[in-house]
């Protein structure tokens, strides 16, 4: 059997068992050819798509120097219609920033972008980009800039989350802006209980 007629979809199955299956698989196995055919495979029907960047960010996840090398090629999945396959190739993104920082740095403008048109997930995982990079001192600066931004207009179910997050990388430097922008959003959020976990997050911060 190939590589693709392992895939869910070419299974008839509705579950994601075997696409599972198969990156633990190419993971154990280090198997780069597998893995260039997954990529091929991105322009394939649907289904394939579908499939295909599941495995890979699965990959990505276990192992993402396998994967860092098709940076570009998830970065241009971002403009794709398929909405499945654009969420994807941001998941992909985020499991191999901390492997090729320089890489996906070069390609925010991108990513960005797409946060600010694409799903939920897409958000979620560009915000998880973003942190990443705030942990490397040559983008620090300028990454927290772009991540205050994402803050201030994220949607507001996120909002707690999000700030729960950023609040792993806030230090004296960057405390204040932060407090900041979390505090003109507060007045955004109408369930008390999303409320709470935000102002505690300020809370924390002005200890």
């Amino acid at each position: 059997m190939t590589i693709i007629d392992r895939l869910s979809s070419s299974l008839k199955r509705r579950d994601e068992i075997p696409n599972q299956e198969l990156a633990k698989e190419i993971v154990e196995n280090n198997d780069h050819e597998a893995i260039k055919e997954l990529i091929k495979n991105l322009n394939n029907k649907r289904e394939v798509q579908n499939d295909c960047i599941k495995v890979l960010y699965e990959i990505g996840y276990q192992k993402p120097h396998l994967i860092t090398g098709y940076y570009k090629n998830f970065v241009l999945l971002l403009k794709s219609k398929n909405n499945r396959l654009q969420w994807g190739a941001m998941t992909a993104l985020d499991t191999i920033t901390r492997k090729c920082p320089e890489q996906i740095y070069s390609e925010l403008n991108e990513i960005l972008q797409a946060a600010d048109k694409g799903s939920v997930i897409t958000k979620d995982h560009a915000i998880n980009i973003l942190i990443h990079l705030c942990t490397i001192n040559k983008y620090r600066e300028q990454t927290f800039t772009l991540l205050l931004d994402q803050l201030g207009k994220s949607p507001v179910n996120q909002l707690p989350m999000y700030a729960e997050r950023v609040l792993t990388i806030i230090d004296k430097k960057n405390g204040s802006s932060f407090i900041s922008v979390l505090t003109d959003r507060l007045d955004d959020i109408e369930k008390e209980t999303k409320r709470k976990r935000v102002k505690k997050v300020i809370s924390i911060l002005n200890k």
